[in-house]
This record gives structure tokens, C-alpha cells and sequence, in this order.
């Protein structure tokens, strides 16, 4: 739960309903998704997306969809990231324990673009097949990543897990050094 370097950025994620997620992102692990996630937020791609699947004792994830009366709509990213995970050839130790917010991907390991998971339960599975790239800032964080989890669900087309309230993310600030960037 510890920022390991208090020089590691702290990534916040705020939702419309006032929650909010903080993260110590860890660029010595995983300096390309980092880079990537940090860059996303800071031009405001992540404002008006949700987490778009749900699952408790699992994860929660967003970060690429919109959520709405319409339906779920892809905000497509503007790049990929090479897969920072020892299956891709890359070292990253950051185990998936509760609080870890990690890359998600499509099956080809250099897929990443803007969409996350964080972990609400041990997923040391994922270890070694994910880039986990920061741990939470704090236990209010992983509880509130616990409680989002069992928020209700639906299947709206072919995506399962949707939350039938959405989890809207409003903003998500990147604060280095005690301060708004």
C-alpha cells in the first residue's frame, strides 16, 4: 500500500459519485505503461468513461468505454504499449494482490492502449501475463475498488459483467510530488 519512491507519481481517479481511487503508479516496474496511462490522463482521455466490468473477488475495469442510456460506446486509444510482463520478455515483480491497477490487453501481449483493471483479490495468476504498473495509495482505495466490485451487473450485447448503475470516472489527476500536474 506504501509508495515505495515518494517521487513516483500518485494517479487519482475520481469518480461522478465522489469516490475516488489513488494510486502510487510504479515506473521502475513498468516505465512504458506508466508513461502511457499518465499521458491518457493528462489529456483528459479517461474524463466521461466508466468501469465497464465489474466482478467481485476479481476486478474491476475501464478505462477504454463510455457507459450510458445508449449502451457502451469504445473511446479507441491513440496508441498500444508493449506488454511489460515476463511472457512478453519483460521483468515486472509488481504482483496482481488487492489494490494492484494493472494494463488490460487483448490476447496479442503488445495490445495495451487506455483500459485497466484493478485487483480486488489475490489474481497472483495474472502474474507474469499482465503489466501491473502501481499499487494502491492507501486501504480506503482498495476498499472502495472492493465495493465498486459488487456493484450489480447485466449483459448489454455481448459484454458481460456491465454495472447496471454506471461507475462514471469524471477525471484522473496525476500528482507528483505532492502536487496537481
Amino acid at each position: 500500500m506504501k509508495n515505495e519512491n515518494a517521487e513516483n507519481p500518485i494517479a487519482e481517479i475520481i469518480f461522478e459519485d465522489g469516490r475516488t481511487l489513488r494510486f502510487a503508479l510504479r515506473p521502475d516496474v513498468a516505465p512504458l505503461s506508466v508513461k502511457n496511462f499518465v499521458d491518457l490522463a493528462e489529456s483528459g482521455f479517461y474524463d466521461g468513461l466508466c468501469m465497464h466490468r465489474v466482478i467481485p473477488d476479481f476486478m474491476i475495469q475501464g478505462g477504454g468505454m463510455t457507459c450510458g442510456k445508449d449502451g457502451l460506446k469504445v473511446r479507441k486509444a491513440p496508441r498500444t504499449v508493449p506488454g511489460e510482463f515476463a511472457a512478453n520478455g519483460r521483468k515486472n515483480d509488481l504482483t496482481h494482490a488487492p489494490g494492484v491497477i494493472s494494463m488490460a490487453r487483448t490476447p496479442a501481449p503488445d495490445s495495451a492502449s487506455s483500459q485497466f483493471f484493478v485487483c480486488v483479490a489475490d489474481c497472483s495468476f495474472l502474474d507474469g501475463q499482465y503489466a501491473a504498473f502501481g499499487v494502491a495509495a492507501d486501504e480506503e482505495s482498495v476498499l472502495t475498488a472492493i465495493e465498486i466490485s459488487k456493484t450489480p451487473t447485466r449483459s448489454v450485447g455481448y459484454y458481460d459483467d456491465v454495472p447496471v448503475t454506471p461507475v462514471a470516472i469524471k477525471t484522473v489527476k496525476i500528482r507528483r510530488g505532492g502536487k496537481d500536474e
